[in-house]
């Protein structure tokens, strides 16, 4: 593996769209994911949860974004960093599936066991290529912000609102 592939990544079930903000790039916007936000990583994956509501945005079981190498973008309204990605990858709810597409074994952990976000050290050898796999989709994107020769971004229906009430003032990893 090389350097750049050794990356602590946090891989996190939404709920919601809105946060990060698809068209700035920027996590942290909204009060998603609190604490989460200050902790040590070098990449995030979000995908979208099972229940209800992630269903009801359309990103259930959807690889929904990627951020890799995150930067402070200020603090947020929570009293944690929003971020900024050196490489931001957004699909929104036009993400391929995790376990039918693009990850069956991290699918099967994140789905199977109800696990609500996990980092990749934690992962089975499978999954972690699975991740990697991931992470390489991001790898030549833009950063947060630039939308130019993103079409996964620019050509989609994207919303900026997050409308969740878990983004207001509580903690996501709870």
């Amino acid at each position: 593996m090389t350097q750049d592939k050794e990356k602590r990544t946090l891989i996190y079930k939404r709920t919601h769209s809105g946060d990060p903000n698809p068209e700035t790039g920027i996590l942290g916007n909204n009060k998603c994911m609190g604490r989460v936000r200050g902790w040590p990583f070098e990449a995030v994956i979000g995908i979208g949860g099972i229940g209800r509501k992630p269903q009801q945005e359309r990103i259930a079981r959807k690889l929904t974004w990627v951020g890799i190498d995150p930067k402070e973008a200020g603090m947020g309204e929570d009293g944690y960093p929003r971020l900024r990605f050196a490489h931001f990858l957004y699909y929104g709810d036009y993400g391929p599936l995790l376990e039918e597409e693009l990850a069956p074994n991290l699918a099967r952990r994140m789905y199977g066991r109800n696990v609500r976000l996990i980092f990749d050290s934690s992962l089975s050898e499978e999954e972690r290529l699975e991740v990697e796999k991931i992470l390489d989709l991001a790898r030549n994107e833009p950063p947060s912000g630039q939308l130019e020769g993103t079409s996964h971004r620019s050509s989609q229906r994207i919303s900026s609102k997050c409308r969740s009430n878990s983004c207001r003032g509580r903690s996501a990893a709870r």
